[in-house]
């Protein structure tokens, strides 16, 4: 196959003009760009390289209509969402601009050198420089905020490492605009062709390809947990393996303390379908899994839920694909002993989904693992706990996932408090009376969690610490002044970044 095309997620019926699927031989063309354009983009200044992302911002938002409406079509999602996330994708651009500008991400360090000490310690400089190109692969459930121009994308331009991006076969059009959009924006800010770089192509080979070039030194994945997997083992049997930032699997645990669940189950129902559904249930962060201890509020939680779910009307998945396996993902659950439906939303189709509700009790879960997996979409598994033991011996069992939320009154506060060291090993957030389903951009903010929610426990795809993933540490001992990096010689200190000298916090 030398092209494929665009695929309306409405109808699964092709449409638009073919593009080319790329090879092994257009994988080695982006990445030696991409190496060559390295050293030049590393070395732009501050300013430069925050201009340069909000460039790319302001080119997205000139495309205009022309982007909704290849959003709307390929993604089947509402016009709402399009919008958010074109807002949601510039706002995180524009973030990482100001990150940028202020230069904590550098973590400049001097040490300066003690010559009188015994024995004598020598000037050491520390500074974190771009570990390189990096390999982005583009998310089918949010074709703007983690695809093309996305987090994984904006976090590694600023760190300073040129970006060559698999295009996510869902919304091809989509992306082929904002890879259009980057490229100009690298054009007018006078930067190598390199230093972004846009492939197509539907096979699990391009992006094999692309994780195996030995000038990619970093990968950014948004996905499945066999994709992730599959890359990160690809990663590891290089010659020089690399880190795979993977963002996976979660079902994300909400729990109903008892104070809460007394006082308003009712409307923590109504609520929870509310997010259950949004978007055909296909966010990471969707609420799969509830747990709460057995009792009345409970039982008017359900009440409200299952007529919520009852009522739902089935929903445009993304792609026919993804509306395959769901209906495979909830005809399990329903088939396993000891897993009861509650309830199901209207019928969908080969290109929608409904909604399902489960339950089970925590016996039975903690005896049946794949009660726990994810099931991608508007499905979610009610565990009843017989009492706070049981609850958290249910929380031990789980694997680790994206977030955790606890609704709970003040009354409730001494239960959350034993349950929060367990919680805080499981996930990566933990939110109070809320619902998982939206990710803030800012600076606080962790997206990611222990295995298999993310490949690596320590990072997050979401918010400024993103740039982290892309970075790694020098130290320079000895090195007279005009042969230093200019940020860490002694006349730079005026530069508005922050400078850890001897041990203190210098902000110049």
């Amino acid at each position: 196959m030398t092209e494929f095309r665009s695929v309306a997620a409405e109808t699964g019926e092709p449409q638009g003009a073919p593009f080319d699927v790329h090879g092994p031989a257009d994988v080695a063309a982006a990445c030696a760009e991409a190496d060559a354009a390295f050293d030049i983009y590393r070395s732009t200044s501050r300013e430069d390289r925050a201009a340069f992302l909000e460039r790319i911002a302001d080119e997205i938002m000139a495309i205009g209509d022309a982007l909704i409406d290849a959003y709307l079509s390929e993604s089947g999602l509402p016009r709402m969402r399009a919008e958010g996330e074109r807002g949601r994708t510039c706002s995180q651009l524009r973030l990482f601009a100001d990150v940028v500008r202020k230069g904590q991400w550098q973590q400049l360090r001097i040490d300066p050198a003690l010559p009188d000490r015994q024995p004598p310690r020598p000037d050491l400089r520390l500074r974190m420089i771009p570990v390189g190109p990096v390999a982005v692969f583009g998310a089918s459930n949010f074709p703007l905020a983690f695809s093309t121009a996305g987090g994984d994308t904006a976090s590694a331009l600023a760190a300073g490492c040129p970006v060559v991006v698999k295009g996510h076969p869902a919304h091809p059009i989509t992306g082929a605009l904002v890879a259009q959009a980057i490229s100009k924006a690298v054009a007018d800010s006078g930067l190598p062709k390199g230093v972004f770089q846009h492939l197509t192509g539907p096979s699990n080979e391009l992006g094999a390809a692309l994780v195996q070039d030995p000038r990619i030194m970093a990968v950014g994945f948004t996905g499945s947990r066999a994709g992730g997997l599959a890359l990160a083992r690809l990663a590891q049997q290089r010659d020089v393996p690399i880190p795979v930032y993977a963002e996976m699997s979660s079902v994300n645990p909400v729990l109903l303390l008892p104070e809460a669940l007394k006082a308003r189950g009712q409307a923590l129902g109504t609520a929870f379908v509310g997010s259950l559904t949004m978007g055909a249930g296909q966010f990471c962060t969707n609420p799969g899994l509830v747990l709460a201890i057995q009792g009345e509020g409970l039982d008017a939680f359900i009440a409200a839920a299952t007529g919520g779910v009852s009522a739902a009307k089935p929903q445009t998945m993304l792609t026919t694909g993804i509306a395959a396996a769901y209906a495979k993902g909830v005809e399990a659950l329903a088939e396993t002993t000891g897993v009861e439906t509650l309830a199901k939303g209207e019928d969908g189709s080969h290109t929608c989904g409904g909604a399902f509700l489960f339950q089970t009790t925590a016996e039975k879960f903690l005896a049946d693992k794949a009660i726990g997996h994810e099931v991608f979409g508007a499905s979610s598994v009610i565990v009843r706990c017989k009492d706070e033991a049981e609850l958290k011996a249910v929380l031990e069992g789980l694997e680790g996932q994206l977030t955790a939320t606890l609704h709970m009154d003040e009354a409730d506060e001494a239960v959350a408090s034993r349950l929060l060291p367990v919680l805080e090993r499981k996930v990566g957030r933990i939110l109070a009376n809320g619902w998982p389903t939206g990710v803030e951009v800012c600076h606080a903010m962790v997206h990611g969690g222990p295995f298999p929610a993310t490949s690596d426990t320590r990072t997050t795809s979401v918010g400024s610490l993103a740039i982290d993933r892309f970075l790694r540490p020098v130290s320079y001992q000895n090195l007279a002044q005009p042969v230093l990096p200019s940020e860490l010689r002694d006349d730079a200190y005026g530069d508005g970044a922050p400078r850890l000298i001897d041990g203190k916090l210098t902000l110049s």
